[in-house]
């Protein structure tokens, strides 16, 4: 058995892989692979560096999922969750991303000494781009 290298996968449920891959790829990210969205198989999987999301569904299923049944429709989907992806270069790659992003934080020195920015995505998931960092390491850590 192959198992991935990542100890945690991201899975985003989304209503729409066209919408995903276009403002995903602006981004920087590549599909790896795609299932085409068919009742609950829809999947679609795509890499920017060694940063990896998975998306499910594509389609109404989405809104169908029994868990999220119970929130309506335009509820945010990131609602209180951050999902972090490191970059190289996060100045420049900031330029080229505010363009078309909702930025929701401008690129900024944060008190624990790294740059990072905030968008918000098709989906209502809140994104924070940073400059790679070793979360294990306690300098990282604000006292």
């Amino acid at each position: 058995m192959n198992i991935s290298t990542n100890s945690v996968l991201l899975e985003l449920h989304i209503p729409d892989f066209n919408k995903a891959k276009e403002f995903y790829s602006n981004l920087g990210f590549k599909v790896v692979w795609e299932r085409k969205p068919e009742k609950l198989k829809g999947y679609l999987v795509m890499k920017m560096g060694s940063n990896i999301l998975c998306f499910w569904a594509g389609n109404e299923y989405a809104y169908k999922h029994p868990y999220l049944q119970k929130y309506p429709r335009d509820t945010k989907r990131g609602y209180a969750v951050e999902i972090i992806i490191m970059v190289e270069d996060i100045e420049e790659y900031y330029k080229k991303v505010k363009d078309f992003a909702n930025v929701v934080e401008e690129l900024q020195v944060w008190p624990w000494g790294l740059k990072d920015f905030r968008i918000e995505d098709p989906f209502g998931y809140y994104l924070r781009f940073s400059e790679p960092y070793d979360i294990l390491d306690k300098k990282n850590a604000v006292e």
